[in-house]
């Protein structure tokens, strides 16, 4: 028995290199990474997004193994990244960019991973209904979102931007679950439904229903005065045909979201992320219409700071010529 403890132990200290037969190298759980990932609640964009991900990395690198994990959304994301409580996490650009400014709290320390997508954030709101301006909705029950996401955050920044607040100019909603929201819009319980993003589920819904969609945006000239306000938001587009019977592009604002690191996350296992990630942008682009948008190339246009990227993906980034 001791005998057998002692060439078992002799075997794990030789690695992976001594491991051989004929000429093929033994696996090793040694070299797995198990990482878990926080998305957001039922219904929503992250968990479309985050499963998506998992499962894309997953089967390009046998020995990834991320967990994707159903959350209260970015505000929850953050705190549980910066306790060690996942170590990778999906967070809207707002909730980001107020925690690496330290706004309401000390700056974090987490690191970007990748960019995920851009969030161009609108209302949509029965193709049948009056509303067809912002101003329309003033007064009316409106659902922004679900509690502790980055969309209610989102909506809070534009609605500054015109001079309105979601709590007091609206009959404001937050809900417990994404998913509720388009039933709401349907039977009338809301007037309208705020989101973002190109292909976000909510969206989806309510013009996939039989009284079909408007989407609400604002005006080129309420744009100007949101970004005269909050310069960190940015103009986006939502391409036409994003969702049914969407025929033109829609002109919005927000900004990126992203997949966040805990703060001590190896510098080779945030290299190995990303040189999977990267390698493999046209099947996860192919599985997802959303996930064309997670290039490297736009995680280094959407960082608020270079220093913000995780140092590992860094050396990948300027191996592959992203970054000099």
């Amino acid at each position: 028995m001791r005998f057998a403890i002692i060439v078992l132990a002799a075997a794990l200290l030789a690695g992976p290199a001594a491991a051989q037969t004929g000429g093929t190298a033994i696996p090793t759980t040694a070299l797995s990474h198990k990482l878990s990932l926080g998305t957001a609640t039922p219904g929503g964009g992250f968990p479309l997004y985050g499963n998506a991900f998992a499962e894309v990395m997953n089967a390009a690198d046998p020995q990834l193994s991320i967990a994707p994990r159903n959350t209260k959304g970015s505000n929850e994301n953050i705190p549980l990244l910066e306790k060690g409580e996942l170590d990778l996490a999906l967070v809207a650009g707002e909730p980001a960019y107020e925690a690496f400014a330290g706004i309401g709290r000390p700056p974090v320390r987490l690191k970007i991973l990748t960019a995920i997508y851009s969030n161009p954030g609108m209302f949509v709101v029965r193709a049948d209904s009056p509303y067809r301006t912002i101003r329309d909705l003033v007064g009316q029950p409106v659902a922004f979102g679900a509690k502790g996401s980055g969309l209610p955050i989102l909506a809070r920044y534009v609605l500054d931007g015109l001079g309105l607040k979601q709590d007091e100019d609206f009959r404001a909603v937050y809900l417990d679950r994404a998913g509720d929201g388009p039933a709401m819009v349907e039977d009338g319980r809301v007037a309208a439904l705020w989101g973002a993003g190109i292909g976000w589920p909510g969206f989806a819904a309510v013009a996939s229903s039989a009284a079909g969609a408007r989407f609400i945006a604002p005006s080129a000239d309420e744009i100007m005065r949101i970004r005269a306000k909050h310069a960190f938001l940015k103009p986006l587009l939502v391409p036409a045909n994003s969702y049914p019977k969407q025929s033109a592009p829609i002109a919005s604002l927000g900004s990126w979201s992203f997949v966040l690191t805990r703060e001590d996350l190896p510098d080779d296992i945030a290299y190995r992320l990303a040189k999977t990630l990267h390698g493999v942008e046209a099947n996860f682009c192919r599985k997802l219409a959303q996930a064309c948008e997670t290039t490297a190339s736009n995680t280094v246009s959407a960082a608020p700071r270079p220093e913000l990227i995780h140092p590992g993906v860094m050396k990948y980034f300027r191996e592959i010529g992203v970054v000099k």
